[in-house]
């Protein structure tokens, strides 16, 4: 294998392990929010020790994230030299205000909340989990904003030797591309956070353990959970799709299997495509609904790849293709699963309904296939460039850094990361397993518990 073909593979890896731990810490820390209010308004204790429980878990999760992210920003230079001495001007100032400001804001007061709720009064514990989740989300609004320039390059000018500088801090923040990316992105946050915290819910129900708590989890997540299933979709899924369509139009045909431009394009639901014949095999399409989608009428032209030089194909193009189709027909599954647990439980039926209580105990890793799968679209999407249109992947990895090299850090990484993630199930079933009952005083007054309406 060639250097920079590993040089991708271990940033892949890194990154994507990396990613499961900030998406349920930025989709928790939401919800721990929710709960701490919740306390407040009804004057519940259980709301409380609820928050507390999770909040142990969201600790567990943010540690194995800081472990794993720091690698990632040392590949900067290790493995893509190249790339952050010509963009570095551009790249690093989002970076490096993730770094010192919202990184050091949500460690501060989590050590605050974790620690401090005997210290401070209730409306005090409440601003320190608030701050947390504030923290958590400009964390990753840096770290999308960084991405963003990558996909859509704004406010920058090429210096005699070819580096890229910033013309304007704020024509960097206010790109179109990284507020479309980043409200899609943290809807799939609140999904993660929701489904997690459904399926502990739903266990402890299933079980017939913790039943008060688990009918809170329950609650909370799926309230929570069809609010950002939707908002998945539409919004933020709808207004991402078609600046997409206006900016990266190879992306867009390859993601759908459009190999030749079309007039009033169908939608592939299934199939599978082949590049030789450039076709989709076996496909089931809905006829017109692509053109619908993107420009609002039926008849509309969409440019498929046979507008685009081969040598500018997003590669590999069958990934594309099926990342793209996994991530929206899980997305569309959550939304359903949703609508019907929340009629369930406005009726009142939920907890009596075992046949939808195992779907959401069941349903967990889903949203975290539906993230990846997402994060691969965006970024297979985007080759055969590094910056779309400027700098392409072969011209950012280091040269020197050789594929042997490549090889060993990235098996070492996988060993240490097979670790971590021992550990932190471990850790995570222990919690689980005690149950938010631990979270409770020994002894506590008998009015502690009002059961929630």
């Amino acid at each position: 294998m060639s250097s920079l073909l590993l040089h991708r593979l271990q940033f892949a890896f890194t990154v994507t392990y990396h990613y499961l731990f900030p998406q349920l810490t930025m989709g928790l820390a939401l919800l721990i929010v929710i709960l701490k209010s919740l306390a407040i308004y009804s004057n519940n204790e259980r709301y409380n020790y609820a928050a507390r429980f999770w909040a142990r878990i969201f600790a567990v999760n943010f540690l194995i994230g800081v472990v794993t992210g720091i690698p990632m920003e040392f590949q900067f230079g290790t493995n893509w030299s190249q790339f952050s001495r010509t963009t570095g001007g551009v790249i690093g100032q989002p970076l490096a205000m993730e770094g010192l400001f919202s990184f050091f804001l949500e460690s501060a007061f989590l050590g605050i909340f974790l620690f401090g709720e005997e210290r401070l009064s209730q409306w005090m514990h409440w601003a320190s989990a608030f701050l947390v989740f504030v923290g958590s989300w400009i964390s990753g609004f840096f770290i999308i904003i960084t991405n963003a320039w990558m996909q859509h390059p704004v406010a920058y000018r090429v210096l005699p030797n070819g580096v890229y500088e910033v013309t304007g801090f704020w024509g960097l923040l206010a790109n179109p591309w990284g507020w479309f990316e980043y409200m899609h992105n943290m809807s799939g946050a609140v999904i993660t956070g929701a489904f997690v915290m459904c399926a502990v819910g739903a266990f402890y129900v299933l079980e017939n353990r913790f039943t008060e708590y688990g009918e809170i989890f329950v609650r909370v997540g799926v309230f929570a959970g069809v609010l950002a299933s939707v908002a998945q979709i539409f919004p933020t899924g709808d207004l991402q799709g078609r600046y997409l369509a206006k900016h990266q139009e190879p992306t867009m045909a390859a993601m759908e299997g459009l190999f030749s431009t079309q007039r009033g394009a169908g939608i592939v639901l299934l199939g599978q495509p082949n590049e030789e014949t450039q076709t989709i095999d076996n496909p089931l399409v809905v006829n017109d609904v692509l053109s619908f989608l993107i420009y609002g009428t039926r008849h509309a032209e969409v440019k498929g790849l046979d507008q685009v030089p081969r040598d500018q194909w997003p590669q590999p193009l069958p990934l594309l293709f099926y990342s793209y189709h996994i991530m929206a027909g899980l997305g569309t599954y959550f939304a359903l699963l949703m609508v019907v647990c929340v009629l369930l439980l406005v009726r009142g039926k939920l907890f009596e309904t075992r046949w939808a209580l195992w779907p959401l105990m069941l349903s967990f890793p889903l949203p975290y296939i539906a993230n990846t799968a997402g994060w691969l679209t965006a970024e297979i999407g985007r080759q055969p460039w590094l910056v779309y249109r400027l700098i392409r992947t072969s011209e950012g990895y280091s040269k020197y850094v050789s594929a042997g090299n490549g090889l060993f850090t990235l098996l070492g990484f996988m060993g240490m990361y097979t670790v971590l993630a021992i550990l932190f199930i471990l850790l995570v079933y222990r919690i689980i397993e005690k149950g938010p009952d631990a979270m409770e005083p020994e002894t506590k007054p008998a009015t502690a518990f009002r059961r929630p309406a």
